[in-house]
């Protein structure tokens, strides 16, 4: 069996041997290599021992992770890179720089008593190694012993008949994302006009600290207003509500964002189908939802629920998600009403509110 090959890149000794462990303890895995920063990892790839996985630490001296990703892409070096990023100073902001710049995914980084945390990303960064590896294989390559890749699909864009005969206002939008996400929402919140009409609820898998930073790079790309959102806040329209990490983001019947500290669903908090459900609840069949990239199945509950209230559903096609869990278990439902690739998303939503639809 051929293990999938990870090279660790970390300034912390310590945290290299953490990583390395835990990496080696897998059946189907192993550390090829290691490397103490930027500098030393695009020394060890010129001499082309090339990884099917890197692990990246952000900040670092000489070279630090987000240079050593522009300078992977520079070389053409097509690897995926798991970031490991600290929440304290700039560690987030340099985070969403990394993922911007083309990483696959970021972990937070252990803090404090390191042996503690270190147990609590395990099985994340373990799981985020085997899903990097399956993105990155080439086209022909897609099938081994170990990972099964689902047949591709074509893109679709679907409307039923319920849906081309539907009419009335639309008052809000629910977007629910994962892995992959980031790229995704940023794609349809910078596309989205100044003057939408109607408010946006986003909830993006993401921990605590990293939120902020993430609707701060929104909110300067974009036309439309971003915020990460805060418990009691009135919702407006024209403003886009980012779910703070580690909180379940609600619309109250008051018209107020409420947070909530209530178990994981799916293993997450904040959870998509903790804001779909309660937003159905609210405005009823007048409203938009869209199940963007991501492992697992949430958001689809939640999409259940808007189109028994009469909204609209969308999902995101596979051929441009990073990974196709929560929108197939969102198409699976039978209650999605299009699926798009993720450039046409905006578009969806735009034409939706404005209501200009034959």
């Amino acid at each position: 069996m051929n293990k999938i090959k990870v090279l660790v890149v970390d300034d912390s000794a310590l945290m290299r041997k953490f990583i390395s462990d835990m990496i080696n303890e897998q059946y189907d895995m192993e550390t090829m290599d290691i490397a103490r920063n930027g500098e030393d990892l695009l020394i060890k790839l010129s001499k082309g021992s090339i990884p099917d996985v890197i692990t990246l630490d952000v900040e670092m001296p000489k070279i630090d992770g987000i240079t050593a990703l522009k300078e992977l892409k520079k070389k053409n070096i097509n690897v995926p890179v798991i970031v490991l990023s600290s929440i304290s100073k700039r560690g987030p902001e340099l985070t969403m720089d990394c993922l911007a710049a083309g990483a696959f995914d970021f972990i937070p980084k252990p803090s404090g008593q390191i042996s503690l945390d270190i147990d609590k990303i395990k099985s994340e960064l373990i799981e985020k190694i085997r899903l990097a590896f399956k993105k990155g294989l080439p086209k022909n390559k897609m099938i081994n012993e170990n990972i099964q890749v689902e047949n591709k699909i074509e893109t679709k864009v679907e409307y039923n008949n319920n849906f081309r005969s539907r009419s009335g206002k639309i008052e809000a939008v629910v977007i629910g994302a994962s892995t992959g996400g980031p790229k995704a929402i940023y794609t349809v919140i910078t596309a989205l006009p100044e003057n939408l009409g109607v408010p946006v609820f986003v909830v993006q898998h993401m921990p605590v600290g990293f939120t902020k930073a993430f609707s701060e790079r929104l909110d300067s790309n974009s036309k439309i207003h971003v915020v990460e959102a805060s418990e009691g806040m009135n919702v407006k329209k024209d403003t886009v509500y980012v779910a703070p990490g580690g909180f379940h983001m609600e619309v109250g019947a008051d018209y107020k964002v409420h947070l909530n500290t209530e178990p994981p669903i799916w293993g997450v908090r904040p959870a998509v189908d903790k804001l779909f459900i309660s937003a159905s609840k609210v405005y009823g069949s007048q409203i938009v939802s869209a199940v963007l990239t991501g492992m697992g199945k949430d958001g689809a509950d939640g999409t259940i629920e808007i189109k028994k209230r009469g909204g609209i559903t969308i999902a995101e096609d596979k051929s441009t998600c990073t990974i196709y869990g929560m929108p197939k278990a969102a198409y699976e439902t039978g209650m999605v009403d299009i699926v798009l690739p993720i450039d046409n998303v905006a578009h969806e939503i735009i034409t939706s509110v404005s209501g200009n639809r034959r």
